[in-house]
Protein backbone atom coordinates (compact mmCIF):
# COMPACT_ATOMS: atom_id res chain seq x y z
CA UNK A 1 0.00 0.00 0.00
CA UNK A 2 1.06 3.54 -0.69
CA UNK A 3 -0.86 5.91 1.59
CA UNK A 4 -0.15 9.52 2.48
CA UNK A 5 -0.80 11.50 5.66
CA UNK A 6 -1.64 15.15 6.20
CA UNK A 7 -1.04 16.49 9.69
CA UNK A 8 -2.49 19.71 11.09
CA UNK A 9 0.27 20.81 13.46
CA UNK A 10 -1.79 23.51 15.14
CA UNK A 11 -4.45 21.02 16.29
CA UNK A 12 -1.90 18.39 17.24
CA UNK A 13 0.36 20.83 19.09
CA UNK A 14 -2.43 22.53 21.05
CA UNK A 15 -3.81 19.24 22.23
CA UNK A 16 -0.51 17.60 23.14
CA UNK A 17 0.53 20.76 24.95
CA UNK A 18 -2.69 20.72 27.01
CA UNK A 19 -2.02 17.07 27.93
CA UNK A 20 1.68 17.70 28.69
CA UNK A 21 2.67 15.19 26.02
CA UNK A 22 5.98 15.22 24.26
CA UNK A 23 5.66 13.42 20.95
CA UNK A 24 8.70 11.61 19.68
CA UNK A 25 8.50 12.48 15.98
CA UNK A 26 10.65 9.53 14.95
CA UNK A 27 8.34 7.10 16.77
CA UNK A 28 5.26 8.86 15.38
CA UNK A 29 6.55 8.62 11.81
CA UNK A 30 7.48 4.95 12.24
CA UNK A 31 4.04 4.25 13.72
CA UNK A 32 2.34 5.89 10.73
CA UNK A 33 4.48 3.84 8.35
CA UNK A 34 4.01 0.53 10.13
CA UNK A 35 0.34 0.81 11.07
CA UNK A 36 -1.09 2.73 8.10
CA UNK A 37 1.51 2.12 5.37
CA UNK A 38 2.17 5.86 5.08
CA UNK A 39 4.87 6.51 2.47
CA UNK A 40 4.74 10.32 2.66
CA UNK A 41 3.63 12.37 5.66
CA UNK A 42 3.01 16.08 5.12
CA UNK A 43 3.28 18.15 8.27
CA UNK A 44 1.57 21.54 7.97
CA UNK A 45 3.07 24.07 10.35
CA UNK A 46 3.43 27.81 10.57
CA UNK A 47 6.81 29.33 9.93
CA UNK A 48 8.29 31.67 12.49
CA UNK A 49 11.83 32.65 11.53
CA UNK A 50 14.45 31.56 14.10
CA UNK A 51 11.81 30.68 16.69
CA UNK A 52 11.10 27.01 15.91
CA UNK A 53 14.21 25.95 14.00
CA UNK A 54 14.88 22.99 16.31
CA UNK A 55 11.34 21.72 15.80
CA UNK A 56 11.56 22.11 12.01
CA UNK A 57 14.84 20.18 11.99
CA UNK A 58 13.40 17.40 14.18
CA UNK A 59 10.44 17.00 11.85
CA UNK A 60 12.62 16.82 8.76
CA UNK A 61 15.02 14.37 10.40
CA UNK A 62 12.00 12.19 11.21
CA UNK A 63 11.06 12.01 7.51
CA UNK A 64 8.12 14.39 7.62
CA UNK A 65 7.65 16.62 4.61
CA UNK A 66 7.27 20.01 6.26
CA UNK A 67 4.88 22.42 4.56
CA UNK A 68 5.29 25.90 5.98
CA UNK A 69 2.60 28.50 6.35
CA UNK A 70 4.18 31.92 6.54
CA UNK A 71 2.07 34.51 8.29
CA UNK A 72 1.77 38.03 6.96
CA UNK A 73 3.46 40.68 9.08
CA UNK A 74 0.20 42.51 9.66
CA UNK A 75 -1.32 39.37 11.16
CA UNK A 76 1.45 38.35 13.53
CA UNK A 77 -0.67 38.93 16.61
CA UNK A 78 -3.50 36.76 15.30
CA UNK A 79 -3.83 33.26 16.74
CA UNK A 80 -5.40 31.80 13.59
CA UNK A 81 -2.85 30.84 10.98
CA UNK A 82 -5.34 29.13 8.66
CA UNK A 83 -3.27 26.06 7.98
CA UNK A 84 -6.53 24.28 7.17
CA UNK A 85 -7.00 25.84 3.75
CA UNK A 86 -3.41 25.02 2.74
CA UNK A 87 -3.82 21.42 3.87
CA UNK A 88 -7.11 21.01 1.98
CA UNK A 89 -5.55 22.55 -1.13
CA UNK A 90 -2.62 20.10 -0.98
CA UNK A 91 -4.95 17.12 -0.57
CA UNK A 92 -7.04 18.20 -3.54
CA UNK A 93 -3.97 18.87 -5.67
CA UNK A 94 -2.71 15.34 -4.90
CA UNK A 95 -6.07 13.96 -6.02
CA UNK A 96 -5.97 15.95 -9.25
CA UNK A 97 -2.28 15.95 -10.13
CA UNK A 98 -1.19 12.55 -8.82
CA UNK A 99 -4.29 10.33 -8.70
CA UNK A 100 -2.23 7.19 -9.23
CA UNK A 101 0.61 8.25 -6.91
CA UNK A 102 -1.08 6.99 -3.73
CA UNK A 103 -3.99 4.88 -2.56
CA UNK A 104 -5.59 6.56 0.47
CA UNK A 105 -5.27 9.59 2.71
CA UNK A 106 -4.95 9.75 6.48
CA UNK A 107 -5.60 13.00 8.38
CA UNK A 108 -4.37 13.98 11.83
CA UNK A 109 -6.61 16.68 13.29
CA UNK A 110 -9.76 17.18 15.29
CA UNK A 111 -10.89 20.18 13.31
CA UNK A 112 -14.44 20.22 11.97
CA UNK A 113 -13.18 22.27 8.99
CA UNK A 114 -12.06 19.02 7.39
CA UNK A 115 -15.47 17.31 7.50
CA UNK A 116 -16.39 18.22 3.93
CA UNK A 117 -13.00 16.93 2.76
CA UNK A 118 -13.45 13.69 4.69
CA UNK A 119 -16.90 13.18 3.18
CA UNK A 120 -15.49 13.75 -0.31
CA UNK A 121 -12.58 11.36 0.23
CA UNK A 122 -14.97 8.68 1.52
CA UNK A 123 -17.19 9.16 -1.53
CA UNK A 124 -14.15 8.77 -3.81
CA UNK A 125 -12.90 5.77 -1.79
CA UNK A 126 -9.63 7.57 -1.06
CA UNK A 127 -10.09 8.01 2.71
CA UNK A 128 -8.09 5.87 5.11
CA UNK A 129 -8.68 7.34 8.55
CA UNK A 130 -8.69 10.45 10.70
CA UNK A 131 -6.72 10.46 13.95
CA UNK A 132 -8.30 12.57 16.67
CA UNK A 133 -6.50 13.39 19.93
CA UNK A 134 -9.29 11.80 21.99
CA UNK A 135 -13.07 11.51 22.06
CA UNK A 136 -13.47 14.80 23.92
CA UNK A 137 -11.73 16.74 21.13
CA UNK A 138 -13.36 15.04 18.15
CA UNK A 139 -15.93 17.31 16.53
CA UNK A 140 -19.48 15.98 16.79
CA UNK A 141 -19.75 16.51 13.03
CA UNK A 142 -17.77 13.30 12.67
CA UNK A 143 -20.30 11.22 14.62
CA UNK A 144 -21.50 9.60 11.38
CA UNK A 145 -18.08 8.05 10.68
CA UNK A 146 -17.80 4.32 11.07
CA UNK A 147 -15.43 3.14 13.82
CA UNK A 148 -13.00 1.92 11.17
CA UNK A 149 -12.62 5.48 9.83
CA UNK A 150 -11.11 7.03 12.95
CA UNK A 151 -8.89 6.39 15.91
CA UNK A 152 -7.68 8.39 18.89
CA UNK A 153 -4.08 9.39 19.48
CA UNK A 154 -4.69 8.76 23.15
CA UNK A 155 -5.02 5.06 22.26
CA UNK A 156 -1.55 5.00 20.72
CA UNK A 157 0.33 7.35 23.03
CA UNK A 158 2.55 4.54 24.36
CA UNK A 159 3.89 4.15 20.78
CA UNK A 160 4.60 7.80 20.05
CA UNK A 161 5.68 9.56 23.25
CA UNK A 162 9.25 10.26 24.39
Amino acid sequence: MNNIAFIDWQNLHLWTKSEWWSINFNKFRIYLSDKYKIKKAYYFIWYVQDENNRLYTKLQESWFIVVFKKQQLLMETSKKWNIDSDLIFHVMSKLLDEPDGFEKILLVSWDWDFKILVDYLIKKQRFLKILFPNKKYASSLYNDLMNTNFDYLKNIKHYILN
